[in-house]
């Protein structure tokens, strides 16, 4: 079964981001917070950009660098972490205009549903910013899910 990735603006300032996934929250969580794991699934392939660095710190008040292929950096502070349910993080390369992401992982029956929310400072600061890292989300959650099927099939061996 095919999940879908929906892309939502919710208001001026929010765009939200919801798709399930075919696996416990636990697991979905780890890719999320692992860095082996992250640097896996989270850059679309069809933009040819490697992620050169993934440092990340997950627990609260920790810190997070991603880097890309030409240099571009991205990064910013976990300011709320719970195991398996909910991370929140600062996105400080935009300055004063930066938004705060949050992801929930809610579990029924095996599957995951996630929800990223990107809250921005200001209307004009989401319309600067788009939809384009939410629209890359589409790919790289389908990225997530062929992951999420091999942690799967080692999780089941172990």
């Amino acid at each position: 079964m095919k999940n879908r990735t929906t892309v939502e603006r919710k208001s001026e300032r929010e765009i939200v981001v919801t798709r399930t996934f075919n696996g416990p929250a636990r697991i979905v969580f780890e890719a999320w917070t692992k860095p082996e794991l992250f640097k896996k699934w989270w850059v679309p392939k069809s933009m040819g950009v490697p992620l050169v660095s993934c440092e990340m710190d997950v627990r609260t008040g920790g810190t997070y660098r991603l880097v890309f292929g030409q240099g571009m950096a991205f990064f910013g502070t976990y300011t709320e972490v719970t195991p398996h349910s909910r991370l929140v993080w600062t996105n400080e390369e935009g300055g004063d205009d930066g938004s705060v992401t949050t992801v929930t992982f809610e579990e029924k029956e095996g599957k995951t549903l996630l929800v990223v929310s990107e809250l921005y400072p200001s209307k004009e600061a989401l319309d600067a910013a788009g939809t384009g890292a939410a629209d890359a989300l589409v790919e790289t959650f389908q990225q997530l899910d062929e992951l999420l099927v091999t942690l799967g099939a080692s999780v089941g061996r172990a």
